[in-house]
């Protein structure tokens, strides 16, 4: 089993929660809190490319490297 995602040159690790039937991720190797869930997996896909996108154009407009795991 997998517990982790990739989008570019970015990984996300997958938790799921029994209690809120959802799956919760968070981008890792970078200096920021990047969260995002869904409660399938194409949600959680679409979730993440949405994630990875905002968050460099949040660096692109900070002048911040994003620093990618």
């Amino acid at each position: 089993m997998n517990d982790v995602i990739k989008h570019k040159e970015f990984i996300a690790t997958v938790h799921y929660s029994t209690e809120d039937k959802v799956l919760h991720c968070k981008i890792k190797g970078i200096d920021d809190s990047v969260t995002f869930e869904g409660s399938s997996v194409i949600q959680l896909k679409n979730a993440f490319k949405k994630a990875v996108h905002d968050y460099l154009i949040l660096c692109d407009e900070s002048g911040k490297d994003p620093h990618k795991s």
